[in-house]
């Protein structure tokens, strides 16, 4: 322990986790006051990070207060019942990791620590979050997942930099409209596994959400706003008592999965076909048939069918290759039908699955695609680091792209 404390000393790092500790030591509290004899003391540092991780420590001291320079606290995987109000004390810490513990509150002196960035409290036996957290304005990524909260405090409104919500696994019958009119950062939100009956009818104000998990809940219908979360590029919905689905959903041009499996859906509306999709699961819904212009979502890769009792196509079209069944549904449609809505699908369906691809890797290719100008995806993808667009027929250049301020090559 000495030896480690020392370099804990000169790195301002130190990691006890994995050695079956009972208590966190007093010479951690005390860190900078145990330098020995021999310890250049003028070179030590104050702790910044500290990890307990997966140990067998049942309380956290006040005297946790005087770390103050903490940045990083993680004691996840141990036996907390409860966190002490000294936790406000530490004004520098941006990152807290609580998870997998037996902690039943959290002490409202959390709003004070100000800095505080990114909170993991999932997998306890929380009933609820302390109100103060809407003090935590520089909070980006909030995991509470697993727990047994029924409401999220109404403060959260002032949490306007969350980017992450993770309340999958509790007992939300509710999320507050306030809430997303303020959290237009969000990019993830998984509020699964709840008892939730309705999404907030404002949900397309969350523009930037890339992916929202709703399923296992009580949901009955998707509100047409949903037209707005124009980034979107997952939606699970699977296990709730959907019975239609609103026309709207077909402008998610970025939507490459959609999660629908296990509602009560009669059909698939023909306006949702313009999706560009790799993955649509129908599976256990009450389908009885396809709409033809299914067979025209030429990206599709995968479509789950199983479990609907489809009086319309074949069991070994059902249960085949997607490929295939796209091919008979094309089939089904008129000539006339088929050369409209296939005009350019290559083209079209290149530049979607390339849009929704930048969103993580920053970069869109578009290169050899014949394009006559710069299609509009590449000054509305925000955060685009890279560009090509060479090899095509392009003569001059939007002045769009000026509002591309990450733009580098």
């Amino acid at each position: 322990m000495d030896r480690i404390l020392k370099t804990a000393r000169s790195s301002g790092s130190l990691n006890l986790s994995n050695r079956s500790l009972k208590e966190v030591p007093d010479e951690v509290y005390k860190i900078l006051e145990t330098v020995g004899e021999g310890d250049k003391w003028w070179e030590a540092v104050e702790l910044q990070k500290l990890i307990l991780a997966h140990n067998d420590i049942e309380v956290l001291k006040e005297e946790i207060k005087n770390l103050s320079s903490l940045s990083v606290l993680n004691i996840c995987h141990n036996k907390l019942s409860h966190l002490p109000p000294a936790i406000g004390e530490l004004q520098m810490l941006k990152s807290l990791d609580i998870s997998f513990n037996l902690i039943v509150s959290i002490p409202e002196e959390i709003g004070s620590a100000t800095s505080l960035v990114k909170l993991d409290c999932s997998n306890n036996l929380l009933k609820e979050l302390p109100s103060s957290l809407g003090g935590c304005l520089d909070l980006s990524d909030l995991k509470a997942s697993n727990n047994c909260i029924t409401n999220l405090p109404e403060d959260l409104v002032n949490c306007s930099k969350l980017t992450k919500l993770d309340v999958e696994g509790n007992k939300l019958t509710v999320l507050c409209k306030n809430n997303i009119i303020s959290w237009t950062s969000l990019t993830e939100l998984n509020a699964s596994k709840n008892l939730l009956i309705s999404i907030p009818e404002n949900i397309g104000l969350l523009s930037r959400v890339v992916r929202l998990d709703f399923h296992q809940n009580k949901i009955s219908s998707i509100p047409s706003s949903i037209m707005g979360c124009s980034s979107l590029a997952e939606f699970y919905m699977g296990n709730n008592m959907l019975t239609s689905l609103p026309s709207e959903i077909g402008a998610l041009s970025r939507l490459g999965t959609l999660d629908l499996h296990s509602n009560q859906l009669k059909e698939f509306p023909a306006g949702a076909c313009k999706l560009r999709l790799s993955v649509l699961d129908l599976s256990n819904n009450t389908l009885s048939g396809l709409p033809p212009e299914i067979g025209t979502m030429t990206t599709l890769r995968k479509l789950l069918l199983s479990g609907n009792p489809m009086r319309t196509l074949r069991s070994s079209l059902v249960s085949g290759p997607t490929a295939a069944l796209l091919k008979y549904l094309r089939s089904r449609l008129s000539s006339d039908e088929e050369s409209g809505s296939a005009k350019t699908p290559a083209k079209e369906d290149h530049i979607s699955m390339a849009a929704r691809l930048s969103i993580s890797t920053k970069e869109l290719s578009l290169t050899g695609l014949g394009l006559n100008t710069v299609p509009s995806e590449v000054w509305e993808s925000g955060d685009i680091v890279k560009v090509d667009l060479s090899r095509n027929l392009i003569q001059e250049l939007p002045n769009e792209l000026i509002s591309c301020a990450s733009l580098q090559i």
